[in-house]
């Protein structure tokens, strides 16, 4: 069917089945906020958005006097930036889709936008085209590629025109938004387009519909691509594609609708800080905990990093991304391709959630049981049911348990001075 520039229409589009699949994300902010790498990524306007004291002294000290923020752009180099050897780690990491900043609300393009002179990746800065070679290379890798891209920005004078207008003027959307996005699609052919900075203006500015519908229609991607919710004020969770609702968005209970939870290694930022401390960088078990309780709620978990302005993923969340890729190397068979259980998390404790695939039960605990049963009162045994731990040879012994449910007996772990990972799967086969 054609879809119609209306939210109606374009609501009732099917999400492409590979989004629901995948499962797993990984999520790239970097631009010129990189450069100064201090705050967050939204820098330019806590400095002279806000003129918050604590970004003008951090200038003050650090910058020759009278500097502007697009004297940042030369420093921005990406000079360590090696395309295949991120592939590799996103894919180490158990990602199957990889979202790249193509443009902030700071306005400067990561490729060569043919409407943003001067303030672009190939014309300053890197002096290449950032989003093409991640495409080339996270292709080679088999790994699907989003687009993240800002329709505002924050001090783009045709933007600040329109809003003083009440937004009865279209002159940034016509000159700038657009044009960046169809470039984007022709060029690139992203399997997703990450919308944000939507929230100040409704959809009859943004012309949203159109898009979408030209994106549905006639687009090289129309049958492959997936948007989000972040198209208009009032659109989040509400139209679009998959839902994000908000940043760190946790549903309490299984939504209705596809959604994603975004998330980011760092607690503070989502650009690279170079004052960043360890206990600012999310743990293991944090990590596979959201990525469990996302994935049972029906979610996609979208992992965020921050790289330098020379385009290296500093070695701490290389860490962090390889320990997530040998949890799901053992786990995945219950994450990627699941759908929800009829019961998504035991309601006697907030540490056992349920994955499923197709017949089988999929039960994953947090913290293992001090007495190595493990308890479960949501599956139904039958006489045939058989239990495997993922990970772990040979199947495991349980029993009906007393009230309801069943009590497994896990397989006996060394005592071992490290605290163990966190986060294991039991397999069960032929329950209800």
């Amino acid at each position: 069917p054609r879809y119609r520039p209306d939210w109606a229409s374009l609501d009732a589009r099917p999400l492409p089945a590979w989004f629901d699949r995948a499962k797993v994300g990984v999520f790239v902010h970097w631009g010129v906020f990189s450069v100064p790498a201090w705050g967050s990524e939204w820098f330019w306007w806590h400095w002279q958005g806000q003129r918050d004291a604590a970004y003008e002294r951090f200038v003050r000290r650090r910058f020759p006097p009278g500097t502007t923020y697009a004297d940042f752009a030369p420093h921005f180099t990406a000079y360590d930036f090696q395309p295949r050897q991120w592939a590799q780690l996103f894919q180490r990491a158990g990602a199957r889709y990889v979202v790249l900043t193509t443009k902030h609300h700071e306005g400067y393009t990561n490729w060569g936008s043919p409407v943003s002179w001067n303030w672009n990746s190939v014309d300053i800065g890197p002096h290449r085209d950032l989003v093409g070679e991640l495409g080339e290379a996270l292709r080679e890798s088999n790994l699907r590629y989003g687009l993240y891209h800002s329709l505002m920005e924050w001090f783009n004078p045709l933007y600040l025109a329109d809003k003083e207008s009440g937004f009865k003027t279209q002159n940034f959307v016509l000159k700038k938004t657009m044009p960046e996005l169809y470039d984007l699609v022709l060029k690139y052919k992203p399997d997703l387009i990450w919308s944000d900075g939507d929230w100040e203006a409704p959809d009859s500015y943004w012309n949203s519909t159109s898009f979408l519908a030209w994106l549905y229609n006639d687009s090289p991607v129309k049958d492959t691509v997936v948007v989000n919710d972040r198209w208009c004020q009032g659109c989040s969770c509400r139209h679009g594609g998959f839902y994000n609702c908000a940043d760190k968005y946790r549903p309490g209970t299984l939504p209705d609708h596809k959604w994603e939870m975004c998330s980011s290694l760092d607690k503070h930022s989502w650009g690279y800080r170079s004052n960043m401390s360890l206990a600012e960088v999310m743990d293991e078990m944090s990590m596979i905990e959201e990525l469990v309780q996302t994935v049972s709620l029906g979610g996609n978990y979208l992992l965020n990093v921050g790289p330098t302005k020379e385009g290296v993923i500093v070695p701490i969340f290389q860490e962090r991304l390889l320990a997530l890729g040998r949890w799901l190397e053992t786990n995945g068979e219950a994450i990627y391709e699941s759908q929800p259980w009829r019961v998504q998390v035991e309601n006697t404790t907030d540490t056992v959630w349920y994955t499923s695939r197709g017949p089988v039960v999929y039960a994953i605990f947090l913290l293992w049981p001090r007495d190595s049963f493990l308890h479960l009162s949501s599956p139904i045994p039958s006489p045939g049911t058989r239990v495997t731990l993922l990970g772990f040879a040979g199947t495991l012994k349980w029993q009906k348990s007393p009230g309801k449910g069943m009590l497994i007996t896990l397989p006996y772990m060394l005592p071992s001075p490290l605290p163990p990972q966190s986060g294991w799967a039991v397999k069960l086969e032929g329950v209800k």
